[in-house]
Formats: structure tokens, C-alpha cells, sequence
């Protein structure tokens, strides 16, 4: 196995070993980003969703990539700091706090008690079809993070100066 990924150390890119998964799983995305727009969630919303479900996932390279396109889209900073812990504080609207609930379910499925209270929750917030996009959302959010953490994807240095 001289060279191989086995024999450095290094981690398989899985996205760039089998590039016609990763271009399926790019599909979807971009048809589950299609049914997000249709069924009304705003770019932010989904982001949020992108974002807690990579918390959940501890994959750094996705919540650097959704960190930054959640502030193009338009959200603050402040909110993006306390996303951990939502459930704490009043800056998550209803509608935000049962996408976020439902995430947190789809991620974590085995939890039955949270998926239930997550759906009712849902129920009462979402439409049956934007209750479907936050689903659909964090399902390939879920797979994108599974590449990401298995092949170590690394997240790049910014250029920005360091607060102190």
C-alpha cells in the first residue's frame, strides 16, 4: 500500500475518490435548495438549519463554509454566537425554533422523545411542505457533513486580522 491514504495517514477525500457520489449528492442539494425556495424557507432560515445540524455533526469545515454564507445572506453575528444553545434566548422566532427542533430530530433520530415533541412543535409552526424542506435540509446537510468529517476536509486560515 506504498502511497496510499492508509499508509500516510491521511484521510480518503471521499468527495474526490468517488466523484460520481459526491456529483449525486450535489444534485440533491441542489433540488432540496429548489424545494426549501418553493416551499418558502428564506436563504437565512436554511442556513440556520445548515449550521445547528453541523454543530450537532462537530464538522468544522461545513460550519465555516455556512458561517460565511449565512452572513452573505444577511444574518448577524450575534445570533450566529448563541445557535448552540437557541433553545436559551429570545432571538429565534417560533417559526426558527421548530425548523431548528426538527433538525436537531432529523440528526439525532434515535431520540424518539425530542422527535416527537420536535414534529408536534413543527406542526404548529410550519406548513406540511416547509416542514418537508427542513427535513429534506438536514438530511443532505447530515451527508455533507459525513464527507467532511470522514476525509478531514481542512478549513483554510482568513486573512481577516484577529480580534483580541
Amino acid at each position: 500500500m506504498t502511497g496510499t491514504a492508509a499508509s500516510t495517514g491521511k484521510r480518503v477525500y471521499v468527495d474526490k475518490q468517488s466523484p460520481d457520489a459526491y456529483r449525486a449528492l450535489i444534485a440533491t442539494s441542489e433540488a432540496v435548495r429548489d424545494v426549501a425556495a418553493r416551499s418558502g424557507l428564506d436563504r437565512i432560515l436554511v442556513e440556520l438549519v445548515n449550521l445547528r445540524v453541523s454543530q450537532l455533526n462537530a464538522c468544522a469545515y461545513c460550519l465555516d463554509l455556512h458561517t460565511r454564507a449565512a452572513l452573505r445572506a444577511g444574518e448577524t453575528t450575534q445570533r450566529l454566537s448563541v445557535l448552540a444553545a437557541w433553545r436559551d434566548t429570545e432571538l429565534f422566532s417560533p417559526r426558527e425554533r421548530a425548523a431548528l427542533a426538527l433538525a436537531e430530530a432529523t440528526t439525532h433520530p434515535a431520540d424518539a422523545t425530542a422527535q416527537t415533541t420536535a414534529y408536534a412543535d413543527a406542526r404548529s409552526a410550519l406548513t406540511d411542505d416547509e416542514i418537508s424542506a427542513v427535513i429534506w435540509v438536514a438530511i443532505t446537510m447530515n451527508a455533507f457533513n459525513r464527507v467532511s468529517v470522514m476525509s478531514k476536509h481542512p478549513v483554510r486560515g482568513s486573512t481577516a486580522p484577529r480580534e483580541r
